[in-house]
């Protein structure tokens, strides 16, 4: 089939007559005379037909970029894991530890539109192959710059951006090509576990190979030998599936790309899009603070309450805590992804706004518990770790869910160039800038009170109570998301059955089919 290995390089592989889904005819739900609500799902035998895929085919796709997904949260989090060894090594302080992390985040949010709009055009499997490896070359360099190269070291993670930033924006693409409705779902669940136990792994796997070789550069080292494992996986096994058509009528002709500020005009007048991209951003803000900050903060609490000795500059730092927030993060994250996805799952029976709703009542919820987690620290590290066990576990049940949200309210022809500005929208307003915040908050409270260790534990403290109150914002976000999330999904259902037919630029009215014949009338009208 065309949308096979066979296509050439870097071609579009939906460029095909195959397997179009069969569906009901006329106009769905309000808008026309079907009986059903929503268009006809296939059956496992459909949807092999229409991908050319096995469903074992399909799954071990799956079970390869959840590999990758893995790899990729691994290796961010690694540099996390070994942090205080990093500031002794280069005698930094916490602005420029914060530093490390946004660069590497601004350069993957600078990238992924470029490959959001190469991945709604040419062969996802090659870009996907071509990153990464460039990825895994880059972080195999940054483990032997030396000491009083700190700037190279940044600018090490900030090319390790490119190869993110080509996978994160086409990954879930090919899921959406593969699977639809609940089968969809939980795939998506599937491959966004990777995103927390990967950053428990990273700090697992930095703390516990720094201690086995002695040398934290040692750390940077795990994950470029698993990278090349796995282009080599993506080149073996991946095959690419035909943009669209699992969603698609039968009677529908293939989606073609339209242009890159069309896409974008169309993103921008997509409220679901748009808030739940918002509160997405509050999520990354959150998650980004956390996972650079809570080992250091971590081992400053046990300094302070007198149950482990201070880094001293020569020293390595020993400390468990990069260990045991990796757990609890591997351990959170299934639970929260797990639990959201099943939560949502039964309350669509009833509620068309569960995704939204769902992704509402876990940021909310967290915001009080993280708070709780950093006001406890100075008097029990044992509540410290509760509280966040409960707070990460809330604040995890949005991944899946999120992605899903996008995929539903976008057509496939725009969905990577989607994922690739919510990426830059939640990490030019999240965890891009956030860890360099919390760090510069930190610095500047220092300054003002007598140099301690508890002046440390402190100004951390106060920077990262700034967590707690974004959180609340992305409920918000996710809750305005509720009132738009009904239209604009049967605006894409529509739109991707062939059913509704976008006007040009100028015109704000939308093609209908009506008794054979075609009557265009504003959107506004249809969506109602």
């Amino acid at each position: 089939m065309s949308g096979s290995d066979t296509a050439p390089f870097l071609s579009q592989a939906d460029d095909t007559d195959d397997g179009p889904v069969p569906g009901t005819q006329g106009l769905p739900g309000p808008l026309g005379n079907s009986k059903s609500e929503d268009p006809e799902v296939p059956d496992r035998e459909g949807l092999q037909r229409i991908t050319g895929l096995s469903a074992g085919r399909s799954a071990l796709i799956v079970a390869v970029l959840c590999y990758i997904n893995l790899l990729n949260y691994m290796d961010r989090f690694t540099v996390a894991g070994v942090l205080p060894d990093i500031e002794q090594f280069f005698d930094i302080g916490d602005s420029s530890s914060g530093l490390i992390q946004t660069v590497f985040i601004s350069s993957y949010m600078v990238l992924a539109p470029v490959f959001g709009y190469l991945g709604d055009r040419y062969n996802r499997k090659y870009l996907m192959c071509g990153g990464i490896a460039f990825w895994s070359l880059v972080t195999l360099g940054s483990s032997f710059i030396p000491r009083e190269r700190f700037w190279l070291l940044l600018l090490t993670r900030g090319l390790v951006g490119v190869g993110e930033a080509s996978y994160s924006t086409i990954a879930p693409t090919l899921i959406a090509d593969l699977f639809v409705a609940d089968q969809r779902s939980r795939m998506l669940s599937v491959f966004y576990f990777a995103i927390p136990v990967g950053s428990g792994l990273g700090y697992i796997a930095g703390s516990k190979v720094k201690d086995v070789a002695g040398d934290w550069h040692w750390a940077l080292r795990v994950t470029p030998g698993l990278g090349v494992v796995a282009v080599l996986l993506l080149f073996l096994v991946v095959r690419e599936p035909p943009r669209g058509a699992v969603e698609r009528h039968s009677d529908s002709p293939p989606l073609s790309p339209t242009s890159w500020w069309a896409d974008l005009r169309a993103l921008a007048r997509n409220p679901s899009f748009i808030l739940s991209s918002l509160g997405f951003t509050a999520v990354a803000f959150v998650t980004g603070s956390l996972a650079l900050w809570a080992p250091a903060f971590l081992l400053r609490s046990r300094v302070v309450l007198g149950e482990t000795p201070p880094c001293l500059p020569g020293d390595s730092c020993s400390s468990s805590d990069s260990l045991i927030f990796g757990l609890i993060t591997c351990l959170t994250g299934v639970l929260g992804v797990g639990l959201g996805v099943e939560i949502s799952r039964r309350l669509r029976r009833s509620n068309p706004r569960a995704d939204p709703l769902v992704c509402a009542a876990g940021l909310l919820g967290s915001a009080p518990f993280l708070f709780l987690s950093l006001a406890c620290a100075r008097g029990s590290i044992v509540a410290t770790y509760i509280f966040i066990f409960i707070g990460e576990t809330l604040l995890s049940m949005n991944w899946a869910i999120v992605a899903d949200i996008l995929l539903y309210v976008v057509i496939p022809t725009r969905r990577s160039t989607a994922e690739a500005f919510q990426i830059v929208l939640s990490h030019l307003l999240g965890d891009a800038g956030s860890p360099y915040l919390i760090g510069l908050i930190s610095d500047h409270l220092r300054r003002n009170w007598p140099p301690s260790f508890l002046s440390e534990f402190r100004a951390l403290q106060f920077s990262l109570m700034l967590c707690a109150f974004v959180g609340a914002l992305g409920g918000a976000a996710f809750l305005g998301t509720a009132i738009f999330i009904e239209g604009d999904r049967r605006w894409a259902q529509l739109h991707v059955q062939g059913l509704l037919r976008e006007a040009g630029p100028t015109d704000d009215r939308i093609v209908v089919p009506q008794r054979g014949r075609s009557t265009r009338v504003p959107v506004s009208s249809v969506l109602i």
